[in-house]
């Protein structure tokens, strides 16, 4: 009987484009300016992508649009997003003690990012099976007000590709 190996490199096949966004608009306001200059229907997607800490889990936001028929998928990901960890402190005579010499709970942030070597993006928009040009997409998406750079990320060259995987 014949052995029939799959090697993980035949599954690692890159078919999409990922264009980074900086800006300080909220998710849902950025997909509908996407909406408005793009062709494409961006909507909240029920199914976010999940995170986990060592304190707790969390989720990257994601708005979709689909287009079965050609095979086309548009995501609009989150890169950052908060974690609030409880931080155990003594209160033992600080200004801020109410001097019952008791623990106080304050939370801590802890930020999570989904590609941890882009920290200053805000945003992703991956697109898979992408029919239209990159050059034309960044460029109506730097027209919409409050976005500050938009550039393309090569796919090969990302540490945690994995992370896009949903």
């Amino acid at each position: 009987m014949a052995i029939h190996r799959l090697s993980i490199d035949e599954f690692d096949e890159i078919n999409y484009e990922l264009i980074a966004i900086h800006t300080s608009l909220e998710d849902y306001r950025l997909a509908y300016f996407i909406n408005q200059k793009l062709p494409v229907l961006l909507s909240k997607n029920p199914d976010e992508i999940p995170a986990r800490h060592k304190e707790g889990d969390t989720w990257f936001s994601r708005f979709t649009f689909e287009q079965p028929e050609q095979e086309v998928a548009w995501n609009l990901i989150q890169n950052k997003t908060e974690i609030k960890v409880p931080r155990k402190k003594a209160s033992s005579g600080d200004l801020f003690s109410d001097g019952s010499g008791t623990l106080s709970v304050a939370e801590v942030t802890a930020r999570l990012y989904l590609l941890p070597e882009f920290k200053k993006v805000d945003y992703f928009l991956k697109i898979e099976n992408a029919a239209e040009n990159s050059e034309e997409i960044i460029g109506k998406l730097h027209t919409i007000d409050r976005v500050s750079t938009v550039y393309t990320i090569d796919v090969g060259q990302l540490k945690s590709k994995n992370n896009l995987i949903f």
